[in-house]
């Protein structure tokens, strides 16, 4: 018997929103602490941030190709792959999204190589919530988003 014909196609789901496009910014967090990655999470979140997570550089930069987040906060030092290798692959990508780095690490030297590869933003940790928050939202201003209740840049008295 032969099989009916095929019906019609479901279109696919939409893309996510993006901070370019008026919707919420999409953050994600390349953290291998769990604790600090599920604080960065809840805090972006409150925030009206769209937020995914990745415990190390292989999982991250597999999830910008696939999710294409409109910023990425990358810790330095991960098991399997660290935060150096994930910004030397996105240094001469165009449509790479910006890089706020977070580490434990002193070193000025560490500090000079990550802004010499592209970082907006190289926070030492402990991180005030509130620097945190302010590198995202410059680093989506810069590239055109923001969040949904932000009403833009304000004129000037």
């Amino acid at each position: 018997m032969p099989l009916p014909p095929p019906g019609p196609r479901q279109p696919s789901p939409p893309d996510p929103p993006r901070a370019d496009a008026g919707g919420a910014g999409t953050v994600l967090v390349v953290e291998d602490d769990r604790d600090l990655s599920e604080g960065i999470q809840e805090v972006l979140q409150r925030e009206g941030y769209r937020v995914l997570v990745a415990a190390n550089g292989i999982q991250g930069r597999e999830a910008v190709y696939r999710d294409r987040p409109d910023l990425v906060i990358l810790d330095m030092m991960m098991p399997r792959m660290g935060g150096f290798p994930v910004l030397e692959h996105f240094r001469d990508r165009k449509d790479a999204p910006p890089i706020i780095m977070i580490t434990a690490n002193e070193g000025s030297r560490h500090k000079a190589y990550a802004e010499m590869l592209g970082v907006i933003a190289y926070l030492r940790k402990p991180f005030a919530m509130e620097t945190l928050l302010a590198a995202v939202a410059n680093g989506l201003a810069a590239r055109g988003g923001g969040r949904p209740d932000d009403p833009g840049p304000r004129p000037s008295p």
